[in-house]
Order: C-alpha cells, then structure tokens, then sequence
C-alpha cells in the first residue's frame, strides 16, 4: 500500500462518474489500502475517494475520527466503503468543506445533517450505518466524488460562498 498524489482541478477524471466494483478482491483491497494511507499521509484530510487519485471504481475512505470536529461527535472510526449508498437523508446544514482536490479553496456547501448509507466493506460484507454531523458530511462529500462532483458543484454562489483559503 501506498500515499497516492492527489489529482487537482481542473482534472477530468475528477468530473467522470466512477463505476460499480463487481467482486471486493485483493485488487479492491489493495485500492482501500493506497487510499487509507493516502487519506493519512495529507495529515489533514478525513476521506479520499478513488477517482482523487485516478481510479474510477466506487471506493472511498473515511475517517474523521482525529480531526477535532470529528471527536466531539460520536463517529465510526475508519470506513471503508465499495460502491456506497445512501438510503436516507434528514435535516440540512450548511458546511464549510475543504478538498484535497480543490486546495486553495473553501466552501459553504448544503448538506444533509443525518443519513443512512448501505455499502460492502474491505470483506465483501454489506453494511448499513447511521451517520450525524461532521461525518455524514464527510460521507456525502466522498461519495460526491464518485458521481463526477466537487464540493464546488454544490455551492449557491461562487461569488459569496466560495472562500480562498488561509496559508497552512
């Protein structure tokens, strides 16, 4: 397993719709394994999806369980996710998300605060969680990217909800 680069926008893979992994195999467990490392690597990032690093299958990771929003909800530590839906989507609250492939930039973004999500684990065990908060926003975020879509798609107004970030 191995850090990835991260692809940054303007990449067209980023805008592609990834595609359903037909059988977790050791070639989608070793995908799970670049994009945790990946994830971790970035220091401060709380999820990765495949097509960030070019791989258009639907796999994504997260994992917000060291950042400080993360801790002061509860959450489900690392997941790993294959072909991931969500099933139900209660409530709204605006967000101000960040991306990996979208570095010098921040934005409100609109999502919904709970979810259900049903997906199949490193183990080809199928899943359902409810998620709250910080971390279903996360989720959302990444399963985004699977569909062709940055956090920039769904802002109201590139004008006045769209931020250039501070200097880390």
């Amino acid at each position: 397993m191995a850090a990835r680069p991260i692809l940054v926008y303007p990449d067209p893979h980023l805008k592609q719709v990834a595609v359903c992994v037909l059988a977790v195999d050791d070639s989608v467990r070793e995908l799970i394994g670049d994009l945790v490392d990946t994830m971790r690597a970035a220091g401060h990032s709380v999820g990765v999806a495949a097509p960030q690093i070019g791989d258009l299958r639907r796999v994504a990771v997260i994992d917000v369980s060291h950042s400080k929003l993360g801790q002061q909800q509860p959450n489900h530590g690392l997941l790993e996710m294959v072909n991931p839906v969500i099933l139900k989507r209660t409530g709204s609250r605006v967000f101000r998300e960040g991306c990996m492939s979208v570095p010098e930039y921040t934005g409100n973004v609109t999502r919904a605060e709970d979810i259900v999500v049903e997906f199949t684990d490193r183990h080809g065990r199928r899943r359902v969680i409810e998620s709250q908060g910080f971390e279903a926003v996360a989720i959302q975020h990444e399963l985004d990217h699977l569909d062709g879509m940055l956090f920039l798609d769904r802002v109201s107004s590139l004008k006045s909800d769209v931020f250039r970030r501070k200097s880390r």
